[in-house]
Order: C-alpha cells, then structure tokens, then sequence
C-alpha cells in the first residue's frame, strides 16, 4: 500500500526538494540528505527504494539545463569505478541490517559535514584529473549512492579539489549521477526494492521534482552560497547524528 503517514510526508517533501534543490544548481551538495532525512520515518532501505525512480525523474529535468557542459575526460575515469561500488553493493545487499545502515548513513553524513568545516586534507592549489583517485572515490561513490543515494560526498572528494568552472562542475556531477542512478535501476528490480507500493509512493512525491530543480537554479545567483553551505551542511550533520543515535539506541 501507498504510504500515508504525514510523519513520512513531513520529511519526504523536504528531502525531495532539497535534492531537487542540489541537482538544480549545487552539484548534488545536498544530494546525500535525502535519504537520512526519509529514514527519521521509515527503513532506510524502503527510502532509498522510494527516492531512486524520484532521482531518475529529477536527472531528466537537470540534465537538459547541462547538456555537454560537462568534463568528458573527467566522467571517463568516474564512470567505471561507480559501476564498481554499484556492484559491491549489489553482492552485499542485506548483508547489513537496517539499523547498521542507519548508522553507516549517518556517519557518512557527519564525517562529510566535518570534513567540510575543518578541511581535512584540504589543498591550496587545484588539483589534476586522477585515474587512481577518480576510480577510488567514484567506487565509493557508487557504493554509498546504491545504499543510500550518498554518492556527493565521495564524488565531490575527487571533484572539488580542481576548482573546476561551476557550470562544468554542476554538469559533470549531474551526468555522473544520471548513469549512476539509472544503472541502480536494473539491480534495485532485481533485489525486488521497487515494488508496487513503493512506486506508488514515489509517483506522490515526483511532482516536487521540477519544482525543486527550479529552485535550484534560481537560488544558485540569488543567495549567498557560504549560507546556504553553512545551513545546509548544519541539517545535515544534525539529520546525520540522529540516524547513529536512533541505530545504536535501537541495538543498545
């Protein structure tokens, strides 16, 4: 059955209008809150199944204000190491239970909210393309994204250090997440995530999609971007540590 919980749909319609928001103008920034916000109300693993066919609708609309703005030589060293994480995380599917999932997405929401802050790492001069990092990264990436739709934070681990243009940036990072998501259709299927209800739910939530997308674009040179970051990764880091909290109360 459709879901009708308004617990579920007081996250839901934020989460998707954030990740419209993020696929419209930030380079998927705020891609990864999707997710952890939808799991305050239901298993992250029905969210996640509920929120890919979304993001396929949402690539479609971002993808058509980017066409061949992006970096091809860039997507030729990501785009096989996604399809390697994709497949890691076909094989170990439930390997993991929900409240280990619960807190694997929560962490990966507060190192990359830290990580941000304090700038572990963190390089004065713009970095080269890499085939080792490029494949590194974009396998996690892949991994993460076929867990959660995660994927941001690792792809950006490999993108931002080489300060490309914004639109090149913006237009790699959504093509990148067009394939990656429409790759995780055919195992999601398989896996048998995509069931009736869960379509039926997500057909509720896609009209949000080209509203949030428009936000997007129209936010990306009307605001203040440290902000915007700044509020954003905040939620994110709050959102992440109520999802380690809630999985270890739950073991505990």
């Amino acid at each position: 059955m459709i879901i009708v919980d308004p617990v579920f749909y007081a996250v839901a319609i934020p989460a998707v209008l954030l990740s419209g928001i993020s696929k419209g103008g930030f380079g998927s920034a705020l891609g990864g809150i999707g997710v952890p916000l939808m799991a305050l109300a239901i298993s992250p693993l029905q969210a996640a199944a509920i929120l890919l066919p979304v993001l396929c609708f949402m690539d479609l609309v971002g993808l058509r204000v980017y066409y061949k703005k992006w970096d091809s030589a860039n997507l030729r060293i990501m785009l096989p190491g996604a399809l390697l994480g994709i497949a890691l995380g076909t094989v170990t599917f439930g390997m993991l239970s929900e409240n280990a999932v619960r807190i694997l997405i929560g962490t990966i929401a507060v190192a990359f909210t830290l990580n941000t802050w304090f700038g572990f790492g963190a390089r004065q001069s713009p970095a080269g393309r890499s085939l080792a990092k490029g494949t590194f990264w974009s396998a996690v990436s892949g991994l993460t994204s076929f867990l959660a739709h995660a994927g941001g934070p690792p792809a950006m681990v490999y993108m931002l250090p080489q300060r490309l243009d914004k639109t090149t940036y913006v237009a790699t990072i959504s093509l990148f997440f067009t394939a990656v998501n429409a790759v995780k259709l055919v195992p999601y299927a398989w896996l048998g995530q995509l069931s009736l209800a869960n379509l039926s739910t997500s057909l509720m939530l896609a009209p949000l999609v080209p509203l949030g997308v428009w936000l997007g674009l129209w936010l990306q040179n009307r605001i203040n971007l440290t902000w915007f970051y700044r509020i954003a990764q905040t939620c994110l880091l709050a959102t992440g540590l109520q999802l380690v909290y809630q999985g270890l109360g739950m073991i505990v």
